[in-house]
């Protein structure tokens, strides 16, 4: 298989004015986007960008964020996105854990940049979209440059992109995707998604998301149209549907919900939509079903994956959307596997199957699983076992049909509107407070996030509520901090010091009918 800029080059050369991008009111042909992402590629191969070496953007979904991703690749170096509605000192942490020698940064996230010149260790140019106050502007740094055409410095096992997740010790770890794991899904997606070259696929998730990134790609791998929106924005994401006719789109269930709950939505014309493709975050009977009814021209498919595992594993035909149907069931199932995935579940604790129905940790074995996590070599040994198979940390169980049913989480991550949330890393910060002895952060229901990140405290002092909230949103993004604390006398723990999460989560949990919401 080719390298996913020798596929961009293909493209260009065989479809070269056909457009590649809509972005607002911008549109790019796939002639002028392959020479822009050469012109990216010179621009940071000048100051030295060479193999394996990392270049950080921080921005919402951008022409700019797509090019710079083919233009890192084309060269052998490799983007890393990061989430936007980081910490300023989150931030810093993931550029310097990057080592990005170059660091982009979009117009709104100057403050941040300002905010963390002083902390970045590796990094020797910063560039910002639009330029202003004394910062290298983008387009004349890129217009400096001769679009020579690099050679393409890649090879298929290289790192495409290092996506970061959070991981249970509170520091985020940089999840490395190759060509080839892109490669291996992507075909998939041709035939599952009837991609076809009439296909109009919106970008609507963030570009630093596992979903918004393999999007990205997937529109330059099928050489199709792709329509970016620049951040995830119920309204504006419909009226594009309507103004640029999009056929297929992925939304995370809360925007679902949200259409719901505006009457103007009603009023956009989606009958172009072909698939909604929704995921990340699980979903309710009662959003799903009022989606169906707002489009009912449009076929629904669940998607199920990871980060580290480039996107999705897992679909649900749209064929099993039916809720009155003889397999109504399979509606609240995560789908079957993709055709090059395995799925096993196993004891958590012996690695041992569990027969088909009992609930286990769901284990995968597919050419989409990562090549790692950056610099970790034993995070990396702990998730992806010797014969191939990737710990997802979810609990499931597969039906004798094959189809897979997330029941739990191994992992105390919380989902919160499709973030990802790690408790640890919030209690950390929790127990950073002076008068918190103990803490434990819990994942409780929430009707419009699906579920909101609570705190659960010991204190030595008589401390308001919203102090503890507080301090936690001055040092962590907002969707990260607790909606929520309660005082407790002491938090349960089991013998060995570990925090028994399930017990603490458990009344508020009563009444569902699994344990994510």
């Amino acid at each position: 298989m080719p390298s996913l800029t020798e596929v961009l080059r293909e493209r260009a050369q065989r479809h070269p004015d056909r457009i590649a991008f809509h972005a607002g009111d911008s549109s790019i042909t796939y002639r002028d986007f392959d020479r822009r992402v050469d012109r990216a590629a010179a621009a940071l191969a000048a100051p030295g960008v060479g193999h394996g070496d990392r270049v950080a953007v921080l921005d919402k979904n951008s022409l700019e964020y797509a090019e710079q991703l083919f233009g890192a690749a084309r060269i052998g170096a490799v983007q890393v996105p990061i989430n936007y509605r980081l910490a300023p000192d989150e931030v810093a942490y993931i550029v310097n854990n990057a080592k990005a020698k170059v660091f982009i940064v979009g117009p709104e996230f100057v403050p941040v940049l300002d905010a963390i010149a002083g902390k970045l260790e590796h990094t020797d140019h910063t560039i910002v979209i639009g330029g202003g106050d004394g910062h290298q502007d983008y387009e004349t740094w890129l217009a400096a440059q001769e679009p020579g055409g690099p050679v393409d410095a890649t090879d298929t096992t290289d790192v495409f992109v290092q996506l970061y997740s959070s991981g249970t010790t509170g520091l985020p770890k940089g999840v490395m995707l190759t060509h080839d794991n892109f490669n291996s899904v992507l075909p998939l997606s041709n035939d599952i998604w009837n991609i076809d070259d009439s296909t109009v696929l919106m970008v609507a998730m963030p570009m630093y998301h596992v979903a918004g990134n393999a999007l990205t790609v997937c529109v330059i791998f099928d050489g199709i149209t792709g329509v970016i929106a620049r951040e995830p924005d119920p309204m504006a994401i419909a009226r594009d549907i309507e103004g640029r006719r999009v056929t297929h789109v992925f939304l995370v269930p809360v925007l679902l919900q949200f259409w719901q709950l505006m009457p103007e939505v009603a009023e956009v014309d989606m009958s172009s939509l072909q698939l909604l493709l929704y995921g990340a975050s699980p979903i309710s009977d009662e959003v799903l079903r009022g989606a169906m009814g707002m489009l009912p021209g449009t076929d629904f498919m669940q998607v199920y994956g990871l980060t580290e595992t480039t996107g999705a594993i897992t679909s649900l035909p749209s064929a099993d959307h039916d809720p009155d149907g003889p397999h109504a069931h399979r509606i609240r199932s995560a789908g079957i596997p993709n055709p090059s995935c395995e799925l096993k579940i196993v004891d958590p604790a012996t690695l041992e199957e569990v027969p088909t129905g009992q609930v286990g940790e769901i284990l995968c074995r597919t050419p989409q699983n990562m090549k790692g996590y950056w610099g970790m070599a034993e995070a990396t040994e702990a998730a992806l076992l010797p014969d191939g198979f990737f710990r997802t940390g979810d609990a499931g169980y597969l039906d004798e049909d094959g189809y897979l049913f997330i029941h739990d989480r191994v992992k105390d991550m919380i989902i919160s509107g499709g973030e990802n949330i790690y408790p640890a890393e919030v209690e950390n910060v929790l127990m950073g407070h002076p008068h918190v002895t103990d803490c434990a952060v819990i994942g409780v229901p929430d009707e419009k996030w699906g579920e909101r990140p609570k705190g659960i405290v010991v204190l030595d002092a008589d401390v308001p509520e919203q102090e503890l909230i507080d301090y936690c949103r001055e040092r962590l993004a907002h969707f990260k901090c607790p909606s929520s604390v309660e005082r407790r006398d002491a938090i349960p723990r089991n013998p060995t010091g570990k925090i028994l999460k399930r017990e603490l989560r458990a009344p508020y949990w009563e009444g569902q009918d699994r344990a994510v919401h």
